[in-house]
């Protein structure tokens, strides 16, 4: 527990001297049930630095397995600025594998994903967000009693499986916050991140996070 206190404290630490991009990312989503253990989910995210930099709207199926094990899959249609302010479109699938067990009010939580991009325009710079990668994500959740509140912290590794200079480990991401499960079918989330790249001469990216969803 010790070091995993450590490693948090150097992680925003050090993170302070390289502070490259503020972004600020938005979500509204709607889901509901398709049968008893399928449901799907859509939902629209917006990316801004500082104005809207990437837009994509999304649609999900996701299957209860077990109390404890949920694959899904996404599907994005993604428009991501380029460095001459033109938007390019590309479409990309995501391969969800989720575990999670609860014990009393905390719940532990593991995300495997495999994403895949497919654009008819020329990558010159491999993007961990949005092209092929493998990403494994643990979490932690604690659900405060008579509260709407529920915090969190995930850290996720995003690793190229392509041959070439970026391969491996890309990046990693920090994130803590909390969902906020309001009366009703309204929920909301308020994240902050980090994401560090393996290139730190690229710097970091710090990022507020704030999503809605209604749930039919």
């Amino acid at each position: 527990m010790k070091k995993v206190l450590l490693f948090c404290f150097c992680f925003f630490y050090f993170s302070s001297f390289s502070q490259d991009e503020f972004m600020l990312w938005t979500k509204v989503g709607v889901g509901g049930k398709v049968a008893k253990k399928l449901s799907w989910s859509t939902e629209v995210n917006t990316r801004f630095f500082p104005g809207i930099q990437t837009f994509f709207p999304e649609f999900g199926l996701s299957y209860k397995a077990t109390k404890w094990f949920r694959p899904s899959v996404d599907y994005r249609f993604v428009f991501d600025k380029n460095k001459y302010g033109n938007f390019l479109s590309s479409s990309r699938i995501n391969l969800n594998a989720a575990f999670r067990h609860k014990i009393k009010r905390f719940s532990a939580g593991l995300r495997l994903r495999y994403q895949s991009s497919f654009s008819r325009k020329i990558n010159t710079e491999y993007n961990s967000d949005f092209d092929q990668a493998f990403r494994f994500r643990p979490s932690i959740e604690y659900k405060i009693k008579k509260n709407w509140f529920t915090p969190g912290v995930s850290f996720e590794w995003f690793l190229n499986p392509a041959f070439g200079p970026d391969r491996g480990l890309t990046k990693t991401r920090l994130s803590i916050g909390t969902s906020i499960n309001l009366k009703g079918p309204h929920e909301m989330s308020v994240k902050y991140l980090i994401d560090k790249r393996t290139d730190y001469s690229r710097g970091g990216r710090f990022v507020l996070s704030m999503g809605y969803t209604y749930k039919l």
